[in-house]
């Protein structure tokens, strides 16, 4: 068997960047001193006259992004997603979110797979923050197709996107025929009647395979990838609470106020049903390899696996 092809969705952000550049002669690439770690330097040798390194100044490059949105360019803002959605959350709010002004936020090196830069780098609170601002969208990406078709539809997007990326290669498991990406809508990826897991980002790779390995214990388990938290996709949620009874939300973000919370609120109000939620239980990060922090804290097809078990 040939082995699985693996991208990191911040480098699918950069080359989709240099496409849509291509495509569009009002898409501004903005960067806060990172362009290298963001793949945005992809851009930059492109089209070196649209893009605009700010330094290390998030909460100025994210004014600057809402200034030139005004004018009627589509900026898109990036740094890592601690940065973005953090540091600059005020600027967030106010300068684009208030406003609604047409800015695209490019959030890489999300969640505890961004590694040994340890806790201080590792975000797992930035979907909490951005779905909580009023018109922000809010998605997250599970391998390089996606990646790609977000970043076309965050443009065709009139209004603010959050989108974040991976530091960590991911397996490509979208490459397929009949594969369409629509903001707020979810994909079913593997159908099963006693149970649904609902994953985004890096951890979908992941609950597929806990899902191979629930099968053979006799559960089937359907497998929903919502790459978009905000909008939710409450219709297909409440489809598979009515017809699998349980859920189970994997992500690699805390447990509060991310994808596990969006499904909750959902399911508690229309069809409440039993929801457990996998992802980092009221803790900080620490420095360590990627796989051996997706281990540690259950996030990797094993923990998953033996998490749902329990369940």
């Amino acid at each position: 068997m040939s082995e699985v092809k693996k991208i990191a969705t911040r480098a699918s952000y950069g080359n989709a960047l240099v496409e849509l550049g291509k495509k569009h002669d009002d898409v501004v690439v903005l960067d806060a001193d990172l362009a290298a770690a963001t793949q945005t330097g992809i851009f930059k040798k492109a089209f070196p006259e649209r893009h605009i390194d700010c330094g290390i100044a998030e909460c100025n490059m994210t004014g600057i992004g809402a200034g030139l949105a005004a004018t009627g360019k589509v900026p898109f803002i990036s740094t890592f997603a601690m940065f973005a959605a953090g540091r600059a959350y005020e600027q967030v709010r106010n300068s684009i979110g208030y406003p609604k002004l047409n800015v695209k936020i490019g959030a890489t090196h999300g969640g505890i797979s961004v590694g040994e830069d340890g806790a201080s780098h590792q975000c797992c609170e930035d979907f909490a923050l951005m779905r909580v601002i009023p018109g922000m969208v809010v998605a997250c990406p599970s391998d390089d197709i996606e990646a790609r078709a977000l970043v076309e539809a965050a443009y065709e997007h009139e209004g603010p996107v959050f989108m974040r990326f991976s530091r960590l290669a991911s397996p490509v498991i979208n490459d397929r025929p009949d594969y369409h990406f629509e903001l707020g809508k979810g994909i079913v990826l593997r159908d099963g009647k006693d149970m649904t897991i609902v994953a985004n980002g890096l951890l979908v790779a992941h609950a597929l395979e806990a899902a191979e390995k629930l099968a053979a214990d006799g559960i089937d388990a359907r497998v929903i990838n919502i790459h978009t938290i905000k909008p939710l996709d409450e219709e297909l949620i409440i489809k598979a609470a009515r017809e699998t009874g349980k859920i189970v939300t994997v992500e690699e973000h805390s447990v509060i106020g991310g994808l596990g919370g969006a499904v909750c609120e959902c399911l508690s109000e229309k069809c409440p049903v039993p929801v457990k939620r996998i992802g980092m239980y009221d803790v900080f990060g620490e420095s360590g390899s990627a796989a051996a922090l997706l281990a540690k804290y259950k996030l990797d097809a094993e923990g998953i696996y033996e998490q749902i078990k329990g369940f």
